[in-house]
């Protein structure tokens, strides 16, 4: 029988969860995956039935859930329960959660106590932080306490204040190099991945080739090993769509017709017919 990390993540045999062996596998394979954030059970079912090997339950919940303008109000007590119906509604996915701003910048105790909540309230399978270099020690602190973290570097969304807005990053020589030592630090401190977020194609591809372990694009060209986009921009249902964002149908306009047809319905008297009644 093969060993499970000598199979593709899509069209595998795998039983049970992604894990981040398969991921790491993965990258020396050269296979590239898609990731997707999800915040519901079955919207994330869906994504896990279609063999998404990785979801997300991103603090992006801030803009295409609650109605911010950013990130940043997002609190712990938000993402838990939307982690926990994500995780309830998938079978292989590995389910990634965020940790929300101020949840984990302070100490490396912090992060712990944050990630600890939500792989033992809502079950997730790993967590995501922000941040390079600055965060290296709450990456080894959740490392060293058998905690399977993603890193996110470039535009990192809860620091749009400090950006000045939604910028691309890394343009240059020096804000290159930082932003390559700080992938490095954070596959140093026992990352097993790291987004790249709005950065240069060309840094993309460098800092892919620069780490052993898998860069996750949103942004960032097509070189890294795997890919990301909130599903609201992928699927069409968000009203505006970053450049990198393809999308890739229009849920938005299906659905506004659809609530269209059915208060039409309503108010002719259509809905319910009999097919829709009880005798």
């Amino acid at each position: 029988m093969p060993a499970r990390d000598s199979e593709p993540l899509y069209g595998g045999k795998q039983s049970g969860r992604v894990t981040i062996r398969d991921i790491a596998a993965a990258k020396a394979r050269g296979e590239k995956w898609a990731m997707l954030t999800a915040y519901d059970a079955l919207t994330a079912g869906i994504f896990d039935e279609t063999g998404i090997p990785v979801l997300l339950v991103g603090d992006s919940a801030g803009n295409v859930v609650f109605g911010h303008d950013t990130t940043v109000p997002v609190t712990v007590d938000d993402l838990i329960p939307l982690t926990a119906a994500v995780v309830r509604g998938t079978k292989r996915a590995m389910i990634v959660a965020d940790l929300p701003f101020g949840s984990y910048q302070s100490s490396p105790a912090q992060a712990l106590e944050t990630a600890s909540r939500f792989l033992k309230e809502a079950g997730a399978h790993a967590i995501k932080l922000e941040g390079g270099q600055r965060v290296a020690p709450q990456v080894e602190e959740l490392v060293a306490a058998g905690v399977p973290v993603m890193a996110h570097i470039g535009l990192t969304p809860q620091s749009v204040h400090a950006f000045g807005g939604f910028r691309v990053q890394g343009r240059g020589d020096e804000a290159g190099e930082r932003l390559v030592r700080d992938a490095k630090a954070m596959e140093a401190a026992g990352a097993f991945s790291v987004v790249l977020e709005g950065i240069p194609a060309e840094l993309g591809a460098r800092i892919t080739e620069a780490l052993s372990i898998p860069t996750i694009g949103i942004g960032a060209g097509a070189e890294c090993d795997a890919q990301v986009l909130v599903w609201q921009d992928m699927a069409g249902l968000s009203p505006r769509s970053p450049k990198f964002a393809k999308r890739y149908a229009e849920i938005g306009n299906i659905l506004r017709e659809a609530a269209a047809e059915y208060a039409s319905d309503v108010a002719s008297g259509a809905f319910p017919s009999e097919q829709y009644s009880y005798k």
